[in-house]
Formats: C-alpha cells, sequence, structure tokens
C-alpha cells in the first residue's frame, strides 16, 4: 500500500509498504481521508514518538470502510463494508489503517465519509478534557486558545452546544470571523490583546495549547474554581506558577492528552470514545456540532498538507484523501 513516510531529511514522500494485518481486536480500515494534526509536525520533527508497538506512519484520525476483521471481534461490532471512521495512535497517512475495534466510530449522518476524518481526534480531545475532566457546565466561561485550529473550532462548537459561553485568542481578523461565526462571544486578538487582562479572572475552563509561556498568564485569567486543562506546548516545555494566586483561586492545572492513554479501562481510550458516541454523536446529529474543514488534499501531497495547516490561513482541519 501507500503510505508517507519521513525521510532522513524530515520531508514527506510516498513509499509503498506492506499493508497491515489486523490484531485480534481490531479491524482493517480502507482509508478514505485522514486528518492532519499538530502532533504528526512534533512527530516528524521527533519531539513526539508513537507509542510503543505503533507504526512511524503519522495520522490519528481516520475515515473509510472495515474492509477485516480480526478473529476475536464479535458480531456487536463493525461489520466488513461499513463506513466508519477511528480514532488511531498512528497509521493514518496510508492506504489502509488497523484500529482497535473499541476506538471505532459510526459516521454521523449528518456528515460525509470524508469529512468524518476531521471529528474522531478533535472530539475525543475536547470532550474528555472539557467536558470529562474539566467539567464545563452551562452558563460557564471558557477560554480556548488557537480558536482556529481544529481543536478551538471544535470546542467552540461543543461548548455552545452546552450552554457555555467561549472566548478565543485568534492572530488575524480572518480567524477571528470564522470563530464568530461558530458561536464565540468575546475573540481576543492575542496580537493586539492580552488576553490575561480582557478576561481578569473570568474564565472558568481554560483549553490551552501553548503550554509555558502562556502559564502565569493563564491562572491571572482563571476564574475562582478555575480548571486550566493543558494539551499542548507550542508556547514551551516549562513556565512559572504564582502558587500563591494557584492556590486563592482554589484553581486546578490539569495536563492531559489522549495519544499515550490506555486502551481499555478506567480513562481509557475506550472509554473516551464510547463517551463521544453517546454523548457528543447526538450533537452532530443535530448539527450543532460540524466539522470544520480548510482543506481536502491528495495524500501524494501531505508534505503541502502539513504545511497549510501551520499557515495563517488555516481554520479548522487540514484532510489527506486516499483516492486523489
Amino acid at each position: 500500500m501507500r503510505a508517507i513516510v519521513v525521510n532522513a531529511e524530515k520531508n514527506l514522500t510516498v513509499a509503498d509498504i506492506p499493508t497491515p494485518t489486523p490484531g485480534p481486536d481490531e479491524v482493517l480500515v480502507r482509508v478514505a481521508a485522514a486528518g492532519i494534526n499538530r502532533a504528526d509536525l512534533m512527530q516528524r520533527q521527533g519531539l513526539y514518538p508513537p507509542p510503543p508497538g505503533i507504526t512511524d506512519v503519522m495520522g490519528m484520525e481516520i475515515s473509510g470502510t472495515v474492509v477485516a476483521l480480526g478473529r476475536d471481534v464479535g458480531p456487536d461490532s463493525p461489520a466488513l463494508g461499513q463506513q466508519v471512521c477511528a480514532l488511531i495512535a498512528g497509521g493514518g497517512y496510508a492506504d489502509y489503517a488497523v484500529v482497535p475495534v473499541t476506538q471505532v466510530l459510526s459516521v454521523p449522518s449528518a456528515v460525509s465519509l470524508i469529512d468524518a476524518a476531521a471529528l474522531p481526534e478533535v472530539a475525543s480531545t475536547v470532550w474528555s478534557t472539557v467536558v470529562a475532566d474539566a467539567g464545563l457546565r452551562a452558563g460557564e466561561l471558557l477560554l480556548v486558545h488557537g480558536g482556529g485550529s481544529g481543536i478551538g473550532t471544535h470546542a467552540i462548537q461543543v461548548a455552545k452546544a452546552l450552554g457555555a459561553r467561549v472566548a478565543v485568542t485568534v492572530g488575524s481578523e480572518y480567524k477571528a470571523q470564522r470563530c464568530r461565526a461558530l458561536g464565540a462571544d468575546l475573540v481576543i486578538n492575542y496580537r493586539e490583546q492580552d488576553f490575561a487582562a480582557e478576561l481578569a479572572g473570568r474564565a472558568d475552563v481554560i483549553l490551552d495549547i501553548m503550554g509555558g509561556s502562556y502559564l502565569s498568564r493563564n491562572i491571572d485569567a482563571l476564574a475562582v474554581g478555575g480548571r486550566l486543562v493543558i494539551i499542548g506546548m507550542q508556547g514551551g516545555f516549562t513556565g512559572e506558577v504564582n502558587v500563591a494566586a494557584l492556590i486563592g483561586k482554589r484553581a486546578r492545572i490539569i495536563g492531559l492528552n489522549v495519544r499515550n492513554r490506555p486502551l481499555t479501562g478506567p480513562g481509557s481510550k475506550a472509554e473516551i470514545v464510547a463517551a463521544v458516541a453517546a454523548d457528543e454523536w447526538p450533537l452532530v446529529e443535530q448539527g450543532l456540532v460540524a466539522p470544520v474543514i480548510s482543506a481536502r488534499i491528495p495524500l501524494a501531497d501531505a508534505e503541502r498538507g502539513q504545511a497549510l495547516l501551520e499557515s495563517a490561513d488555516s481554520v479548522g482541519k487540514v484532510l489527506l484523501l486516499t483516492g486523489q
């Protein structure tokens, strides 16, 4: 099969590699589309290796058709020929990918098979962090850093569907307009405004992709009882914390990811995917949450796709299509 691999110069190239064989509790999916995520960019640079035993081929979410079943896949699991989307730990930038059966999701009827590839990773991340771990409630204020990203555009919609208010940070007026159209109540251009000063202790939950460089200002922006959820390190690995402010606000700092969680058990990928299917997919079916697609690009142009994701012009997800 075709797959995108990283060469010695860290460029992306198309290679022919063996088609994977599903394990006992896995299915083989003929990939229609794969989502590009910033974690892929970090993996390409050697900063975010896949978990042990996972292919080096990038790609953490796909959509496609089930073409083979592992020997222990039961009758209640996806059937041969079924169209699905899925959360995976790696292997999406290819014609075929193996998926643990507990990480397979149905394709919502309101979404096309191609566009469904934009949902599994962002839905799993947002639901497990903002909703399950941080406990965002109706009437609270959620601050999302990187409002124009795949995670950001998804978080805006989920929070509004749950009755919360949303503030976002963006770097351009174009992204500001797109975020407002998705329902953001307050848009802060971080090139011109200080989000901590703008919010001044009003954010109940913060979803942060920046990490170290935003740490102290995030605490300033938190309300009493606020929850800071850090899921990225684009602004560095370390930062200073005003412990007195943290204690005074009775606030929490939560560090989370999805990729390295166990397959099953409490807090596992299986648990997250089941919650997404039960609780978020109905919001998608109702049209309250929808994939936001920046571009759909042929698999062979993965280099261009990753560059687009990093550019100021991208809002939402960039998808790689295997059929083009």
